[in-house]
This record gives structure tokens, sequence and C-alpha cells, in this order.
């Protein structure tokens, strides 16, 4: 049986995020190093398998994000087929950018002003 995935747009990831759920990023190291929402968590999902309990949205289901929101999709399904609330950010990172939320780039191109980088 498939699993339906729910989808929450940048707004409303935002207000869930202010509200105390967390973000989950699921590219792989090179897409995070380039640029990188500064309140996610990097799971990437090629090593999902041995690292999805490390997802837990809290009180709230988390929220995946990956590039353009289909690999975060598949994550999502899969997370919750194994019991863990997920919801996907619809259009990824991409959406994130365009709606002008804060990130973290590669190169001195900080836009979050000293938020520490992601420790792995």
């Amino acid at each position: 049986m498939a699993v339906e995935v729910h989808d929450v747009d940048v707004a409303e990831a935002r207000r869930r995020l202010d509200a105390g759920a967390r973000l989950f990023d699921v590219r792989e190291q090179g897409e995070w190093d380039e640029v990188h929402a500064p309140e996610a968590t990097l799971v990437p999902m090629s090593e999902l398998v041995a690292r999805w309990q490390e997802i837990d949205g809290g009180d709230q289901p988390a929220i995946v994000v990956c590039h353009s929101g289909a690999r975060s999709a598949r994550v999502v399904a899969a997370l919750e087929q194994s019991g863990v609330p997920a919801v996907n950010l619809t259009g990824g990172m991409v959406a994130w950018e365009q709606a002008g939320q804060p990130v973290v780039r590669a190169a001195g191109g900080d836009d979050a002003q000293g938020e520490p980088r992601h420790e792995h």
C-alpha cells in the first residue's frame, strides 16, 4: 500500500519551524556545502538506511528538504512507512531561497551571519 506524502510550502514550513518543528536536509554533503538552511540537520539520502532514526520532528512531523522536492518526497514516504511522522518541503531548497528564507553558503557567501556550520 502506498503511503501518502504530505507536502508543505515554505510559508507553512517556516510557521512549523518557528513552532518547534525540525528541518532535515537529505541532499548529499557537496550540495549541503554549497547552500543550506541554517536550522537544518544534514542526513543524506545515501545514509538514510543507517541514520533514519536520527530524524525526529519533536512534537510535530519532521520537515524534509532536498534540492527541488523529489528526493525528499521519497524519504518522507519511507519515514512514514517506518512510523516517523514527516512532511515534504515542496520545491526544496530552490523554493526556500526564492522565498527569501535564510541560507548558509560556502566560500564566504554566508547569508546567515555567523550561524555554525554543520559538523559531521
